[in-house]
């Protein structure tokens, strides 16, 4: 082939599709005359048989192969994208052999429905002469829309380029002919170590085998954890490449040198078992696991390792307390979630909404949940005056700051049952289980449901999971090396069933035990969509109005558009860009419309898909990004500041859409410039006197919500999307400035909403004419809401609407 020279094959990756049954990756085609010299590397089992493994098996991990006619074949599994109609919408292949985009709309690079091997697929077949070169070619698959298809994370020809972007390579030297399955003369045991080796140009090649499909399908059904009856503790852990398991146990925390031991059984499906005498209810225990040894294990017989079902620990690195679930009980049960439409949320740190509240509480209580729940309880609370209807608590799962005291964002957690011990009075009592739930109550009695913050992507240290079973629990390449979207060094493999079983339990475990209302899951991109829906489906059936949201990125890329199709929700980080951007001037006019309307159809299917915010946790905060001091620092806002502030807030409230504020957002909190606080508490602890500082913001924020909650705010609340004609929109010429009209056609009711906003430092006039004679009354401008009090309006409604500077409104008609 043109431009290649000889190369020294070796293995590139070898696994088992089955305990018996495998396929071998060379590096090259094999072109030579028989079979390659391949051979078991050890003597744990032999071959009886090898032979090439058929040309279209390479297109499962690759998307493509060349067939035995020289056509190159490019394949997509419509499993693997569910959110597209197969057969409504045109596909096409698009890459650097024909300039990417503009393959949309060729026929002759549009994909096809056939079957492989009796599987449905969509297909393409070229003539492969022109597609091999070295370098590779790049390619990727595209729908009519133009909506890229994700690469799958598993896919072996993955190439990343320096913008991030993630795309299939053509190896000119790799179309099919480099595969071979084999059949061992024995079921090979998963808790040894196994390899095949290739001789070739005088050298040995040796390879490690992973453990392929089968075996992260591999699952069981029974209870885990330490399960608590009347006469008998039962102890469970799936951990299914262990050798040995040994459970440890002791009544007193301080007797841990003296606990006793017990090995557990092994009862097939991964899973092992011990059962002890007793009713062992707050008794301390702790497992340690042994198994293979190599770049796809991670076993350490001498250390602990917390039971990822432990009900409670007393730290990080445990030990598990063993609870009857009787003891645990059920929280709170009389709360109404609200419906979607109808939140407005407040995301918040369990430390920072305490740490200098205005209640009466020890120091020892301001760390965690019940001196939270103190502060909820007040007449004084924050959150309740300012209206909101939820609150998302950054993580409270156990997670692993290194002592008590030290502060932590909880974006690294151990355990997935366990409510953070570093937030209990008592944690070796399990007080945290208790106390937890009466926070949930607390917030219930005020009128607002509970979203958690879960981080299922992954783990904190000590990482429990990983000495369990690093290979059925962690993505990773090749080599055993971690992956890494998460930036946090390593990510769970939420594919694997019994991942997906543990997410599954432990969020079900939190509406059950706690009574919370719904959860935000960081990172979700990196589950999958297929996970989250799975997720959904699970949760649905334990609580059928859950609130679900997703962080729909990570690293490695974005998934909202696959949402669509799906019940999940998801954080609007395009929305949140922009009014960055739009409040200071640079933001388009059809823009803001397309935001106001909540993203229709390209970000969200229905109008409470997407949450709506311009500060979170993460980064700096909101006035500190939009300050016009220098170095991010919005601690003393300007003027413009403010009013910029106010702009946003109105948008946001008028927005359709799931409006989420940050904490202290109400009161400019500034975090004086920090981009990354996730360990200064100092800075993100909210300081309640900025309320007297700057009340008419927080009264502002207030305001809006009230409205937005209001029978008149009700075409703000959408629950399914709008007719055609609900939205009318004007705008100025070379102007970012926007009218927008709701219920323009009366589809839904006499009264209308018109609102409107300027983001520049001039006046602007928006030409309303044929809305201007409905009879407008205005409810609020760019300061405050107008009461009853007779204070006038400033804005009157003409033929063209006068917007000042920095400026907005909100108006009533009904015809």
């Amino acid at each position: 082939m043109p431009g290649m020279e000889a190369r020294s094959i070796r293995i590139v990756r070898a696994w088992l599709d089955s305990p018996r049954s495998g396929v071998i990756e060379l590096s090259e085609d094999w072109r030579e005359e028989g079979l390659p010299p391949l051979e078991p590397g050890e003597a744990t089992f032999a071959f009886e048989s090898l032979a090439p493994a058929p040309r279209w098996r390479h297109a499962r991990d690759n998307a493509y192969f060349v067939d035995t006619d020289g056509r190159m074949v490019f394949v997509v599994e419509p499993q693997r994208y569910t959110w597209i109609e197969w057969g409504e919408t045109k596909v096409y292949v698009a890459g650097d052999f024909n300039n990417w985009q503009e393959a949309l709309g060729r026929e002759e690079w549009q994909l096809q429905a056939e079957e492989l091997e009796g599987q449905p697929v969509w297909l393409l077949r070229r003539e492969a002469g022109p597609l091999l070169r070295d370098p590779p070619l790049r390619f990727k698959f595209v729908t009519e829309e133009g909506r890229w298809l994700e690469v799958p994370s598993e896919a072996h020809n993955a190439v990343h380029d320096t913008a991030g972007r993630v795309n299939h390579a053509i190896h000119a030297h790799r179309t099919g002919r480099n595969l071979f399955t084999f059949v061992a003369n024995a079921s090979l045991a998963l808790s040894a170590t196994h390899s095949v080796a290739l001789r070739h140009a005088g050298t040995w090649h040796k390879t490690r085998l992973r453990l392929g499909a089968f075996f992260h399908d591999l699952k069981t059904g029974r209870p885990l954890g330490a399960i608590v009856q009347d006469k008998t503790t039962i102890f469970r852990l799936f951990a299914p490449r262990a050798k040995h398991v040994r459970l440890f146990v002791c009544e007193n925390i301080d007797a841990q040198d003296k606990a006793y031991g017990f090995e557990l059984d092994p009862l097939g499906e991964g899973l092992w078992e011990a059962q002890l005498e007793g009713n062992l209810h707050g008794w301390y225990y702790w497992y340690l696991v042994s198994g293979p040894r190599d770049v796809f294990g991670h076993y350490n017989p001498n250390q602990r390792v917390l039971d990822p079902y432990a009900l409670a620990a007393v730290s990080r690195e445990g030990p598990g307390i063993v609870l009857d679930r009787k003891w645990v009980g059920k929280g709170d049960r009389r709360f109404r979630t609200p419906p979607w439409q109808d939140l407005v949320i407040a995301e918040a740190h369990v430390r920072d909404l305490t740490a200098h509240a205005p209640v009466s509480c020890t120091s020892e209580e301001r760390l965690g949940f019940t001196g939270l729940r103190q502060w909820v309880e007040s007449p004084d609370f924050h959150l309740k005056k300012l209206g909101v209807t939820a609150v998302e608590l950054q993580p409270i799962q156990e997670f692993d700051n290194r002592t008590r005291d030290e502060y932590h964002w909880g974006y690294m957690p151990v355990n997935y049952f366990a409510p953070a011990s570093a937030y209990a009075l008592e944690p070796a009592r399990a007080s945290q289980v208790k106390e937890f739930q009466q926070l949930v109550a607390a917030f219930h009695r005020q009128d607002m449901a509970v979203i958690i913050d879960v981080v299922y992507n992954h783990v904190g240290e000590p990482n429990h999971l990983l000495g369990i079973d690093k290979q059925y629990y962690f993505e990773m390449g090749d080599d055993g090396a971690l992956a890494n979207w998460s930036g946090c060094g390593n990510d769970l493999r939420a594919r694997s069933a019994m991942t997906r079983r543990l997410i599954i339990d432990s969020c079900t475990h939190l509406i059950e035990a706690y009574g919370v209302d719904g959860f935000r899951f960081d990172l979700a991109e990196l589950l999958g969509v297929e996970v989250l829906r799975e997720v959904e489906a699970a949760l649905k059936q334990v609580k059928s109005d859950v609130i679900l949201i997703a962080e729909p990125w990570s690293f490695r890329g974005h998934i909202a558009a696959e949402l669509r199709t799906t019940g999940w929700t998801a954080w609007n980080d395009g929305y949140r860009n922009f009014l960055r951007d739009y409040v200071r001037g640079t933001g388009p006019a059809d823009k803001l419309e397309y935001y106001l309307k909540g993203s229709p159809w390209h970000f969200a299917y229905w109008p409470a898909q997407t949450v709506n915010y311009t500060e979170s946790h993460d980064d700096r905060t909101w006035i500190d990004v939009i300050t016009e001091n220098t170095a991010f620092n919005g601690l003393h806002p300007t003027l413009n500041d403010r009013r910029r502030t106010h702009l946003m807030a109105a948008i946001l409230f008028a927005s359709i859409g799931i409006p989420m504020i940050s904490a202290g957002q109400d009161f400019l909190r500034s975090k004086r410039g920090v981009n990354n606080s996730y360990q200064r508490g100092d800075l993100n602890a909210l300081n309640y006197r900025r309320l007297y500082h700057y009340p008419s913001t927080h009264a502002y924020f207030a305001d809006w919500i009230v409205f937005r909650l209001s029978p008149a705010g009700r075409l703000l609340r959408q629950w399914s999307r709008p007719s055609e004609g609900f939205f009318r929109a004007y705008s100025s010429p070379n102007s970012p400035a926007l009218a927008l009209v709701y219920n323009a056609d009366g589809s839904q009711g006499r009264q209308r909403l018109m609102f409107a906003v300027n983001p520049l430092l001039e006046d602007v006039t928006v030409p309303i004419a044929e809305v201007a004679d409905w009879g407008w009354h205005q409810v609020a401008d760019q300061e405050c809401f107008f009461t009853t009090d007779g204070h006038e309006p400033p804005l009157p409604v003409g033929p063209e609407l006068v917007l000042p500077v920095l400026g907005c409104g909100l108006w009533l008609a009904e015809l």
